[in-house]
């Protein structure tokens, strides 16, 4: 077991209630998301160290209504291997909306995706200074 591998107390995550954990953890896995575990409630999947997701089940017959997250955009670091123009070909073909890649004046380039159940994820890597 490498040292990314070993178990460590995550300083922060992010839980999101989903209607199908299977579904939505299909596509995470799509746009390079690993499970790290599963069971009948939940997923936790990792998209890198410290950056983790749980994915909760809705309890049988609740329903989720309105938008998911409103308000808020998850992000996370793109500056591997796989970089914002794979994520987004990916997240578009399997259907979801996709708004980028753009280039921010912060020196970022990033895209924002919509999951199945209609939270924003938005990916980011370094990118050029662009004039304001």
């Amino acid at each position: 077991m490498s040292s990314d591998d070993a178990p460590y107390l995550m300083p922060a995550y992010v839980k999101l209630l989903v209607a199908d954990a299977e579904r939505s953890a299909s596509f995470y896995g799509l746009l390079g998301f690993a499970r790290v575990h599963q069971d009948p409630v939940f997923v936790h999947l990792r998209w890198a160290r410290y950056a983790d997701v749980f994915l909760v089940a809705t309890p049988p017959g609740a329903a989720l209504a309105g938008p998911r997250g409103l308000g808020v955009i998850v992000c996370f670091s793109a500056a591997g291997d796989l970089g914002i123009e794979t994520i987004a070909a990916r997240a578009a073909a399997a259907g979801a909306a996709v708004d980028g890649p753009r280039d921010q004046p912060w020196r970022t380039r990033e895209v924002l995706v919509t999951d199945p159940d209609g939270y924003r994820l938005c990916f980011v890597e370094p990118g050029p200074l662009v004039p304001v």
